[in-house]
């Protein structure tokens, strides 16, 4: 619950300020004391009436009240706010917060908060992969800024791609997480996690490779909970379209399974804990072609090796002070199986997934998860976001940690 919470919400003129509003309302039916400020272009897309009403507070637009000179004082608005939420926040809007520029009173708001500052993009899917708006929003996480990643979907220009705002439910349960969080204090402070996600890239000529179907979502959530309980993560990331929303975390790209290794091998060492969440192939191809291989009617046979078995290697490395932890993505005698390789690798614990879970396994936000440890303890979960299922993970981490 957010009682006693004072949020701003601050409303920039995109298509989806229209969910802005039911933004409000979670918010202040979880208790939440809401204050709102819209730019000019915003009540193009949504009356101040509308907001005012679901607040329950006036909406400020302007930097004066012109009928009775009432100050609407910036300073004092970045002062009250716990959280300041920019929610839609368009291409240009992020552009003047990326600049400095305050031109209105959501901007000088922006640069007056002393608060933490949520930042929800919305624009259309080439607005958001131009350079100039991946810099500006690279350069508001080096403020400190959280950025709601925008999720794929359709697009108000008919297109289909990253960029609608990420959904109400969702932006208010990233500002309850926060709180909540805030709250647990940070249990892994002081430790050094290291962990990998995503698919790796196996070359077997300039244009292809083989790969699997793996978002690296799951292993992003854990770099990011880590991250929020305290610890120093360093995420080993193979090929992947989203990174951690936590700025702290640093991020090692790596394409094939033998980098993953080769930085997975070097940095396990001096870490409290490794988390291998990564889908990494199993084989990689014996040569790898300098041309294109051209088709032809005899079909193509390809000769492929065994990759480095990182589990195994850093099995062998573990100290007894240090946490290994592996995952398990299993079709059939699924706790058997799993139990063979938290054995065989020498882990602390094992994660396992199951393909015939409905809304697991690879590119869902969600997973169903069991956690089976090394003294033979079998802990069932139910279906969840990838982020709480992280913070299950993490928590048993905590337990097990010396």
């Amino acid at each position: 619950m957010l009682k006693g919470k004072n949020i701003l919400v601050g409303v920039t003129g995109g298509i989806a300020a229209y969910k802005t509003a039911t933004i409000i309302r979670l918010l202040v039916k979880e208790g939440a004391e809401v204050k709102v400020i819209m730019t000019n272009h915003a009540r193009e897309f949504i009356t101040p009436l509308t907001l005012s009403t679901l607040s329950k507070n006036p909406v400020l637009s302007e930097f004066y009240n012109p009928d009775n000179g009432d100050w609407n004082s910036h300073v004092d608005l970045g002062l009250w706010a716990d959280l300041y939420l920019i929610a839609p926040a368009t291409a240009n809007s992020i552009a003047k917060m990326a600049a400095g520029i305050a031109d209105n009173l959501l901007l000088t708001a922006y640069l007056s908060a002393r608060c933490p500052v949520f930042v929800a993009p919305s624009m259309d899917v080439d607005m958001l992969n131009h350079p100039a708006a991946i810099i500006n929003i690279e350069t508001l996480k080096a403020f400190g800024n959280i950025i709601l990643e925008p999720p794929s979907g359709e697009l108000a220009s008919g297109l289909t791609g990253k960029g609608r705002m990420t959904e109400p439910e969702d932006i208010v349960k990233e500002i309850r997480n926060f709180f909540s969080k805030k709250k647990t204090g940070k249990p892994l402070k002081g430790r050094k996690i290291l962990i990998n996600a995503g698919p790796t890239r196996e070359q077997l000529d300039p244009v292809r490779f083989i790969s699997n179907y793996s978002s690296g979502k799951m292993g992003i959530a854990l770099a990011d909970t880590a991250a929020d309980f305290g610890a120093e993560v360093e995420l080993v990331l193979g090929p992947a379209d989203i990174l951690p929303k936590n700025r702290t975390v640093k991020i090692i790209n790596v394409t094939t399974a033998q980098s993953m290794a080769d930085e997975c091998i070097l940095r396990f060492p001096t870490c409290d804990a490794a988390i291998l969440s990564a889908a990494v192939a199993d084989y990689t191809a014996e040569k790898t072609e300098p041309a294109k291989m051209k088709k032809n009617d005899k079909g193509l046979t390809l000769r492929l090796k065994p990759t480095t078995d990182i589990a195994a290697e850093l099995g062998k490395m573990k100290k007894p002070t240090q946490i290994l932890v592996g995952f398990a993505l299993e079709t059939d005698n699924e706790v058997k199986n799993a139990t063979g390789k938290l054995k065989r690798k020498n882990l602390d614990f094992i994660v396992l997934n199951s393909l015939s879970d409905s809304g697991s396994g690879f590119g869902h936000n969600t997973n169903r998860i069991t956690i089976i440890d090394k003294f033979n303890n079998i802990d069932k979960f139910e279906l969840k976001s990838k982020q709480e299922a992280a913070g299950d993970i993490l928590k048993k981490i905590v337990s097990m940690i010396k």
